[in-house]
Order: C-alpha cells, then structure tokens, then sequence
C-alpha cells in the first residue's frame, strides 16, 4: 500500500498528534510499521489508555487505501514531513503538522511569505490598512498568508489577489469545507493564485478548538506576522505568541488608545513588537527589500530529484532525450516533462531533435539538502 495511507490513518487518530507520531517513527522506523505494530509495542512507546484504544479502532474502521483514494479523487494534495515539497519553513518548528492538505499550488515563492492576522470586527481605519499593507507586499512579491475569517483575514487575501499577487489560506476545517461560508468565492479565487491548506482531514467542521492550533501554521509558514487590528482577547494575538515562540518577528499596527479593536496591538508594542507604519518597515525587518530577485534566483535551482539528476548529467555536449532517460531509469513522460519544466527555468536548452545541453547561464551543479 501507498506509505501515504498510513500518513492520513494516523492524521485521522484522535490523540496522536505530532510529538506521540514523532516518537512511534523514531520507535517503529516507518509509518506502515507504526500503523500495524501490536498494542504491546505500542503500549510501550508510551501511548495513553485513550490514544490507543482510538488507533485500534481507526485501524479496524478505516479503509485507508479507500481514504487515500477519496482525496485525490477531490483534487486534494497531501504533503507529509517525508516530502521534500512540504514548506519547509513550516517544517522546522517543533509541532509542524505531519500531514498537510492543500487545494492549489505550494511553491518555491511561497518561502517569502509573510502572515497578516487580526480581528473579525474589523473597523474602517483596520480594513484600509489591510487592504493598503496587503497590496503592498503582494507587489513586491511577498506572498500573503492569513486564515480565511471575517473581517482582516478576508480584507488581506482579497486585496492580495487584486494586486495580482499570491496568497496562501490556512483553515481550521478540511479545505473541502469553505468557513465562512460566504468566503467560498474567495476560496476559489485564492485556489487559482495560491492554496488552501489544513492540517485536518476532508469533511472536518469548523470547530472552535480547530483555531487556536491552526494559527501555529498561519506563523510557521513565514517569515513574519503582522497583526493588522486586534482587541485585548483576539485570536490574532495567539498567532503573535506562536510567531514569537517561533522564532518569527512580530508586527503590529498601531491605533487609538481610545478604539478597543487597537488595544491588542497597542500591548503588542508595548510588549516589543515593531510598530509598522508602512510595508518598508516589515520588508527592511525581514531583509526582503529584494524578494522578487531572491525567488528569481531561486527558479534556478533544479527542485526535486529528477532534475537534480538530469542536471547532472548533462553538459555542453548535446544528450538525447532516450539517453537521458536510460540513463536516470526513468520513464520518458517523467524526463520530458522535467526537461521541459527546466528549460522554462533556463537550466538547460533543446538543440534539436529531442537532444539537450546544460545552459551555460545555469552555472555549477546544485545538489539537494
């Protein structure tokens, strides 16, 4: 079976979340081994009453060649922390969801992202100041992350898209379930110029508790986060705490000590986050004055293995694409197709007749972390 089933088994497990999925890899070597090992093992990798008895249960229930089956017949992409296409950014912080799902495109510009949060009641002087920071980092080629909620969320996504630029929303539902529901439009204009993402499975409601562990996300996908507007009790300030444990800058708008919707930024000033009074504050912060060289640059890097391989094959001495194929042992559909990708990154060129050469322009050989 698919190791991806056993990936999206566990995602379905009530109480086996990232550390308890962490130390049964460690202890069982695979995922397949980990789904299929007796209780006794798993009693002794440390597995509680309740975890276990869910783990059995989802075991005997689910279907997993099934399940996996339902999601790419949605359309729906899974990234696990074995793939090398899942954001790295979100990786390395110590409770990255195992499995994420995403609806869109994930790429290599999406690692110069930055999130903007904030409140659901927004007021004008917060929906203006969404709207015009959004525009901003969009132009520049920031790409814009936020939760997909009323008010600034919705703001920030919207004026990201009409500024041309990407933007990426993190849910607290599987991405099959648009909340709220009067941003389904908007979900769908996010898909054609970015991604929904979530780490909950396909059919998973909007609960409350769902938030909160969301907003980790929304932060550890970027570099930095601003919060917009946020009252003293907004959910916006639980990203700033994961931004800040993260590692991340945090970022506030300030406002009138007179507007209770400003009080939450206000404190996070206070407390030390930069104040931001315009998009050059963020950018200079975050050394991303330059992010659409940086992404530039970045295109010109082979990005998953068989490009890496063809790369490295290749030369100024023209190779046919039949040989190129025999050599890597892979089929010819899976080497054109990469072949075709680098040379829209200007890594190789065509010379005729199916036959390829390095571009000389692409410099030395680039290996894979």
């Amino acid at each position: 079976m698919d190791p991806l089933a056993y990936w999206i088994g566990f995602n379905r497990v009530r109480g086996i979340g990232p550390a308890r999925l962490r130390a049964l890899l460690d202890y069982f070597g695979t995922v397949d081994a980990a789904w299929e090992a007796p209780a006794d093992a798993l009693r002794e990798v440390g597995l509680d009453r309740r975890s276990l008895t869910n783990l059995l249960q989802a075991r005997s229930e689910l279907d997993l060649a099934d399940e996996l089956n339902k999601i790419r017949e949605a359309g729906v992409q899974v990234f696990t922390w074995e793939d090398d296409s899942y954001p790295q950014r979100l990786k390395t912080i110590s409770d990255s969801p195992p499995v994420l799902y995403a609806i869109g495109e994930l790429g290599p510009a999406d690692d110069w992202a930055i999130a903007m949060v904030g409140t659901r009641n927004a007021s004008a002087y917060g929906r203006e100041v969404a709207r015009k920071l959004a525009t901003e980092l969009a132009r520049a080629g920031v790409t814009v992350v936020s939760g997909l909620a009323r008010g600034i969320d919705g703001h920030v996504h919207r004026a990201a898209l009409d500024a041309g630029g990407r933007t990426i929303a993190v849910l607290g539902s599987g991405v099959d379930i648009i909340y709220p529901p009067e941003h389904r439009k908007l979900a769908e204009d996010i898909v054609a110029r970015g991604a929904l993402i979530s780490e909950y499975a396909l059919g998973t409601q909007p609960e409350a508790s769902n938030f909160p562990p969301r907003n980790r996300i929304i932060s550890g996908l970027s570099r930095g986060v601003i919060v917009v507007e946020a009252g003293e009790k907004s959910g916006a300030l639980i990203t700033a705490s994961f931004a800040a444990d993260q590692g991340r800058d945090v970022f506030a708008v300030p406002g009138s000590i007179f507007q209770r919707g400003s009080a939450g930024t206000n404190r996070l000033i206070r407390d030390g986050a930069t104040p931001v009074l315009s998009v050059d504050d963020v950018l200079q912060a975050l050394n991303m004055t330059a992010v659409v060289q940086h992404v530039e640059a970045q295109m010109l890097l082979p990005t998953d293995a068989t490009e890496v391989q063809l790369f490295d094959l290749l030369t100024e001495e023209p190779m046919h694409v039949d040989e190129l194929g025999r050599a890597v042992e892979l089929p010819i559909a899976q080497v054109t197709s990469a072949l075709a990708l680098m040379e829209l990154k200007g890594l190789v060129h065509q010379v005729g007749g199916m036959n390829y050469v390095r571009a000389r322009e692409a410099g030395p050989v680039y290996t894979l972390d």
